[in-house]
Parts: structure tokens; C-alpha cells; sequence
């Protein structure tokens, strides 16, 4: 499998790292859309939302624990964040591994797209 996100997990290529654990791991995006912009992804390869099931179902739990202690962390609880995961071509995804952006520090306007 060729997959930039599970290299990064792999710390095979290298990122701005700001929250690791066993299942999780979170840095900055590249190409931010926010002064706040980081990525949030399990380790495991899990390819979309579609995969998710009752047996993986509790990573997203996880991630969304560890967006908010980060919110704090990053100074972006208090005045509002949002949390974004796009799924399939049609819906945004340009990597195949699940991926949630975590985005504040300014007012994010709706709709995003």
C-alpha cells in the first residue's frame, strides 16, 4: 500500500507532530486553510468513513476526545473550531486514509465548499 498519511504515522516522512498516542496521531496540514489547520488520523489504515464499522467505530470517538484537548491546547476552544472529514471524490477526499481536519483561529464562513 502507497499511503502518504499511513508513512506520516509511519514516520517515514516527516510532519509537524502535535498529538501522538498508540491508536491516534495529529500535525499540521501542509497547506493550511486556517491559521489553525491540523490533521487528526487513526494509525491504522482505515481508507474512508465508509469503512467504518462496529468493530473500528470507537477510533472516532478517540479523535473527536483528542480534537477537543487540542482546540484547548492550540488556543481555538473558547472562540469556536470546526471539525471536517470528506469522504469519496465527490465529497472532497483527495487522500485515501481517514482524515479529519481540525481548523479555528479565525471566523470560518458557511458553506465551506
Amino acid at each position: 500500500m502507497n499511503c502518504i498519511f499511513c508513512a506520516i504515522a509511519g514516520k517515514e516522512i516527516p510532519s509537524d507532530i502535535v498529538f501522538e498516542d498508540e491508536s491516534v496521531i495529529a500535525f499540521r496540514d501542509i497547506s493550511p486553510a486556517a491559521p489553525v489547520h491540523v490533521l487528526i488520523i487513526p494509525k491504522e489504515h482505515i481508507a474512508s468513513v465508509r469503512e467504518i464499522s462496529g468493530t473500528n467505530s470507537g477510533i472516532i470517538a478517540h479523535i473527536y476526545e483528542i480534537a477537543v484537548q487540542l482546540a484547548k491546547e492550540l488556543g481555538i476552544f473558547d472562540k469556536g473550531f470546526r471539525m471536517v472529514t470528506n469522504c469519496g471524490e465527490d465529497g472532497g477526499q483527495t487522500v485515501g486514509h481517514l482524515h479529519f481536519h481540525l481548523l479555528g483561529g479565525r471566523s470560518l464562513k458557511w458553506p465551506p465548499g
